[in-house]
C-alpha cells in the first residue's frame, strides 16, 4: 500500500483504541480523535491512547442541539483536515456535514452481514434469531441507518452455544480490526468498492433494553436458549422468580433425559424449572431442556443456578492477619481502576461504581501479580460484584476451599460382565466433566452386537480452547510441578481393572482376558515404570556438566538442564484405547507437562474413565484433559494450536502428515508412531511349532488391529506348505464369540467401517490373483466379526503385498531356499517400517537380519514382546520418535545450555 492518509478517528472503546493502534502502524495520519466525553472521572481507552501520543483529541458529549448541527463543534472537525473518517465503534449520531466533509467521505463498522440487522443491538438479533452465520460489514456512511454501499464483509459460523461475547472475542473484535485497516487501505489506493445493499433480505431490529429482554416462555427450547444467549452479558434475558426479577447467564441446549433436581416456579412459564447439581433446568413448549448456569438477582449478586436453594448459607470467614493484608492490597486495586469512588467501602459495587468488562482483566492481572497462588476468573468478579463479597470469595479461593467440592459426575452404567460399570460420558476439562459447548454428542457402539453403549459429548473448537487455557494455566501457575500423584493413579488403576477391561471390552471389541493382561494390565506397569521416573529426571535436572574453551583469564561452567514442554496434545488410535493413552501420557506426565487427550472417536470410554480415577487420585485440575470426538475438529485444532508446544499422536500416516504441516504454524514438536506393514521372515531351521504359533499371534493378535502386526510373511519355500496347514488346523481350533466370555480366542472388529474395508481389502487380494486359503469373509452374527483370514502366492506387487490391513488377514509369500539377502529385499522393499521378525535356529543369520532390517524393532524367534523399559517406535514413513523407555521422556523434555563465568 503506497499511499497514507489523514484520519479522523469518530468513536471509542477498545476496538477504536486497537484500529487507532494499527492505522498509526501502519503510516497513516491521525489528525484528531472525536471520543465521548470522561465517564465517571475515567477517560475512553482510544481518548487515553490518542492523548498519550500526542494526538489531538476531542470530547464532545454531542454533535447536534434541536435537530441542527452544533456549528462549534463541526468548526473543530473540520480544523484538522481530514481526508477520511473512520468510524469504529460510534454511539453518537454524526451530522451529513461531518459525514460527507472528507475528500473520501466516512466509513463505518457494523457487526452484521448487512443488510441483515440493521441497528444498534445487531449481535444481540444474529444470536436471538438463530443465525447459523454472523459477521461484520464496513461500509460508505450515507443518510440512512446502516444503509450505506459496502465496502467489504466477513463471516464466521455461529456455534450452538455462542454467546455475545463468544462472537465478539472470537472474531468479530479481532477481524473487525484487521478488516477496518484493510479498508483504509483499499481507500487509499483507490480500489474500494461501493456495493449498492440490496433490499431483500434487510431486516431492522430496535435496540435491546433490561424491559424488553423478559423471556418469551411460550417457544421450543431452541428459541428460549437463542433468547437468552442473545442478551448474555447485556442487558440480560430474564424472568420473575419468588417476585423478583432474576437474570439468566450462560444457557446451553441439554440433549439427555431429564435431570433430577428440585422444582423451582417461574413467572409465566408452563412447566416448572429444576435446579440440579449442573444449574438450572428450563423447559421449552416442545419439551426440550435449556441448562442455565448462572442467575443474577436485582441487587447484582450473580450465583451459580445450581446453587439456588442454598445462595444465603454461606458463613462470613475471619481473615487472618496475611488474609488481611492481602484485602488492602486488592482494595488498592480496586481504587486504582475506580479512581471517580473516593473510598472504596465493602458495599461498593465494581460495576455500578463505573467499572467495565476492561477493567475486569486489569484487575485480575493486577491481582495475580501480587499474588500468584490466587487464581480468579472473570466469571468470579460477576459472581461478586460488592466487594466485601469480592474478598470473601477471593478468601475461599485463597485457601483452597473450592477445591473441596465433590467431583461431579454424570455415568452411563451397565450391568454387564457381572458387575456394574460406571462410565463417565462426558468431556473432561479442568478438572470437571461438562457436556460440549454447544451441546453435540455421537454414539459409541459395541462392536459385539452393534448396540449403543452411551452418547458421548464430541468436543467443540471452544472446548478445545478451554482445555488449552486450563492445561496452560496449571502448567504455568499451579500447582503440578510440585506434586506426584502418578504412583497413586497406577494403584487406582490396578483396583479398578476389571471395571477397565470390561468397559474397553464393549468399547473396542478386544476379549476380556487380553483387555485385562495387555491394555490394561500394561497399562499400570506403565505408568508405575514413569512414575518411578520422577525424581530421578528432578534430581538429575541439571543434566551435564560440559568441558568447553576458557576465555582465559576467565573461568566458565557450562551444565544442561531438562525442563518439561508445557502443554501437549496427545491424540490416540482406537485399537488400544487405554494402553495408548498410557504410553504416551504416562511420559509426558512425568516429564511435568500438562495434557489434553483426544481418544478415538469411537473408543472414548476408558479415556473418559481414567480422567475420573487421575482427578480421584489427585491430579490438579486443568493436568488432565480429555476430548471425545472428531478427529478431523478437534485434533485438527489442537495441532494448530498456539499454546500446545508438543503433539503426541499414533494412527495412520495420512493423518501423521497433516498433523506435521498444522504443527508448523508454531514448529511444536512432534513424535508420530504411524502405520506398518511389518516383514516377519521365517527360514526352514526354525522351530516350526513355535514359528506357526508365534506367527499366528503376530498377525491375529487383538484380532489383527496391532500397529506391530506382521502384515506379510516370507516363509522359505521348503517349508512353506506345511507352515500353511499348521497355520490352518490351528485357525479351526479358534473360538470367535462373545469377548467377554473367557474362553473366546477372537472378538469382533472395532467398528463396522473397519470391517467393511477389511472385506473390500480381502475381495482386492482375490482379485489380483493372490489365493485366498481360509476365510475372508464376515462371520454370520449379530456384530463386526471378521474370520481369521489367510493368502497364499502373494507376489510383490500386489496391494496386499504392499498395504496394511489392521485386521486378522496374514499373507505369505515364498521366498527361495537360502536366498537370505533377496529376501531381505523383499522385506526392506515398503516405506513403512514399524516392527519386523525373523525365526532361525542360526544366531549369527538372525543377528545379519537384525542389522539389515529396516524397522524401529526387531523381533528374533518371537514377536508382540514389548516392554514398558525398551523403547518403541518406526522408521520411515513409520514415524518418528519413541513410546516407553527412558528415550520416550525425551519427547517430553528439552534441554537448556547454561554458561556461568567466574
Amino acid at each position: 500500500y503506497q499511499r497514507k492518509l489523514k484520519l479522523a478517528l469518530i468513536g471509542q472503546s477498545i476496538f477504536g483504541q486497537e484500529v487507532y493502534n494499527k492505522l498509526r502502524k501502519e503510516g497513516h495520519k491521525v489528525v484528531g480523535v472525536f471520543t465521548v466525553p470522561d465517564k465517571n472521572g475515567q477517560a475512553d481507552p482510544l481518548a487515553l491512547a490518542a492523548e498519550k501520543d500526542g494526538t489531538p483529541v476531542f470530547k464532545f458529549p454531542r454533535w447536534r442541539a434541536k435537530g441542527k448541527p452544533i456549528e462549534e463543534v463541526v468548526a473543530a472537525y473540520k480544523s484538522v483536515g481530514a481526508e477520511l473518517n473512520v468510524l469504529p465503534f460510534c454511539t453518537q449520531f454524526i451530522p451529513m456535514d461531518v459525514i460527507d466533509c472528507p475528500k473520501h467521505g466516512s466509513i463505518i463498522y457494523h457487526p452484521s452481514i448487512l443488510p441483515r440487522h440493521r441497528g444498534a443491538s445487531a449481535i444481540n438479533w444474529t444470536l436471538i434469531q438463530g443465525d447459523k452465520k454472523a459477521g461484520f460489514t464496513i461500509f460508505w456512511a450515507d443518510d440512512g441507518l446502516d444503509t450505506g454501499p459496502i465496502l467489504l464483509q466477513r463471516e464466521c459460523d455461529v456455534g450452538q452455544n455462542d454467546t455475545v461475547d463468544d462472537l465478539y472475542n472470537r472474531f468479530l473484535f479481532p477481524e473487525g480490526i484487521k478488516a477496518m485497516v484493510e479498508a483504509v487501505h483499499l481507500i487509499a489506493d483507490g480500489k474500494a468498492p461501493r456495493i449498492p445493499q440490496p433490499e431483500e433480505g434487510a431486516t431492522y431490529e430496535g435496540i435491546q433494553k433490561k424491559e424488553n429482554a423478559e423471556i418469551p416462555w411460550d417457544q421450543p427450547a431452541a428459541a428460549l436458549h437463542n433468547w437468552i444467549r442473545g442478551h448474555d452479558k447485556v442487558p440480560g434475558a430474564w424472568a420473575t422468580i419468588d417476585g423478583q426479577v432474576v437474570t439468566f447467564y450462560g444457557s446451553s441446549l441439554l440433549d439427555a433425559s431429564v435431570p433430577a433436581g428440585q422444582e423451582l416456579a417461574i413467572k409465566g412459564a408452563s412447566r416448572p424449572g429444576l435446579v440440579t447439581k449442573n444449574g438450572l433446568v428450563i423447559f421449552g413448549n416442545d419439551g426440550k431442556m435449556v441448562l442455565v448456569r448462572n442467575l443474577q438477582f436485582e441487587d447484582g449478586k450473580m450465583i451459580p443456578a445450581s446453587k439456588y436453594f442454598s445462595a444465603d448459607e454461606t458463613t462470613t470467614l475471619e481473615l487472618t492477619e496475611e488474609e488481611k493484608k492481602m484485602a488492602e492490597d486488592i482494595r488498592a486495586i480496586w481504587k486504582g481502576i475506580l479512581s471517580n469512588v473516593a473510598v472504596i467501602e465493602d458495599s461498593t459495587d465494581f460495576f455500578k461504581s463505573g467499572a467495565s468488562s476492561m477493567h475486569v482483566v486489569r484487575m485480575l492481572e493486577e491481582i495475580k501479580q501480587k499474588y500468584s497462588g490466587l487464581q480468579l476468573q472473570n466469571e468470579d468478579v460477576y459472581m461478586a460484584t460488592k466487594f466485601a463479597d469480592f474478598i470473601q470469595m477471593a478468601v475461599r479461593k485463597f485457601r483452597g476451599e473450592d477445591k473441596e467440592e465433590e467431583l461431579v459426575i454424570d455415568y452411563v452404567s451397565k450391568n454387564v460382565n457381572n458387575m456394574t460399570v460406571n462410565m463417565p460420558y462426558q468431556c473432561f476439562i479442568n478438572g470437571q466433566f461438562i457436556n460440549a459447548d454447544d451441546g453435540k454428542t455421537y454414539d459409541t457402539i459395541n462392536p459385539a452386537d452393534g448396540s449403543i453403549i452411551a452418547s458421548v459429548s464430541s468436543a467443540s473448537l471452544a472446548d478445545v480452547d478451554k482445555a488449552v487455557a486450563a492445561a496452560k494455566e496449571a502448567f504455568e501457575n499451579g500447582e503440578w510441578g510440585r506434586m506426584n500423584a502418578r504412583e497413586r493413579l497406577a494403584d487406582l488403576m490396578e483396583e479398578h481393572q476389571e471395571e477397565l477391561a470390561t468397559i474397553e471390552s464393549i468399547d473396542s471389541g478386544a476379549v476380556y482376558t487380553l483387555a485385562l493382561k495387555t491394555h490394561v494390565g500394561m497399562s499400570v506397569q506403565t505408568f508405575r515404570y514413569f512414575a518411578g521416573w520422577c525424581d530421578k529426571i528432578q534430581a538429575s535436572e541439571y543434566g551435564a556438566t560440559i568441558p568447553i574453551n576458557q576465555a582465559r583469564p576467565n573461568h566458565n561452567l557450562t551444565f544442561t538442564k531438562k525442563e518439561p514442554i508445557g502443554v501437549c496434545a496427545i491424540v490416540i488410535p482406537w485399537n488400544y484405547p487405554l494402553m495408548m493413552l498410557a504410553w504416551k501420557s504416562a511420559a509426558c506426565l512425568a516429564a511435568g507437562n500438562t495434557l489434553i487427550l483426544k481418544p478415538a472417536q469411537v473408543t472414548p470410554l476408558t479415556s473418559l474413565k481414567f480422567a475420573e480415577l487421575s482427578a480421584k487420585a489427585g491430579f490438579p485440575k486443568g493436568v488432565i484433559n480429555i476430548l471425545p470426538g472428531s478427529g478431523g475438529l478437534v485434533g485438527q485444532h489442537l495441532s494448530e494450536h498456539p499454546d500446545v508446544r508438543k503433539v503426541g499422536f499414533t494412527g495412520s500416516t495420512p493423518t501423521g502428515k497433516q498433523i506435521m504441516k498444522s504443527a508448523a504454524t508454531n514448529l511444536k514438536k512432534v513424535s508420530l508412531e504411524l502405520g506398518g506393514k511389518s516383514p516377519l521372515i521365517i527360514f526352514s531351521d526354525c522351530e516350526l511349532d513355535r514359528a506357526v504359533k508365534m506367527g499366528m499371534g503376530a498377525v491375529y493378535f487383538n484380532k489383527g488391529e496391532n500397529c506391530i502386526a506382521a502384515g506379510r510373511l516370507f516363509v522359505e519355500e521348503s517349508i512353506h506348505d506345511e507352515f500353511v496347514r499348521k497355520v490352518v488346523e490351528e485357525i479351526k481350533k479358534m473360538k470367535i464369540g462373545d469377548p467377554l466370555d473367557r474362553s473366546t480366542d477372537h472378538g469382533p472388529q472395532n467398528h463396522k467401517a473397519h470391517l467393511e474395508k477389511l472385506l473390500q481389502y480381502c475381495e482386492t487380494g482375490v482379485k489380483e490373483g493372490a489365493t485366498l486359503v481360509y476365510g475372508g469373509r464376515q462371520v454370520r452374527r449379530p456384530g463386526f466379526f471378521m474370520e481369521p483370514t489367510v493368502f497364499t502366492d502373494v507376489e510383490d506387487h500386489m496391494y496386499i503385498a504392499q498395504e496394511e490391513s489392521f485386521g486378522p488377514v496374514m499373507v505369505i509369500s515364498k521366498f527361495k531356499n537360502g536366498d537370505v539377502d533377496g529376501v531381505l529385499r523383499r522385506a526392506n522393499t515398503t516405506e513403512y517400517g514399524l516392527a519386523s521378525g525373523v525365526f532361525t535356529k542360526d544366531i549369527s543369520k538372525a543377528l545379519y537380519i537384525s542389522e539389515k532390517l529396516e524397522a524401529g524393532t526387531v523381533f528374533i524367534n518371537t514377536y508382540n514382546k514389548t516392554d514398558v523399559a525398551a523403547p518403541f517406535g518406526g522408521f520411515k514413513q513409520s514415524g518418528f520418535g519413541k513410546d516407553l523407555g527412558e528415550e520416550a521422556l525425551h519427547e517430553y523434555l528439552r534441554t537448556k545450555a547454561i554458561t556461568v563465568e567466574y
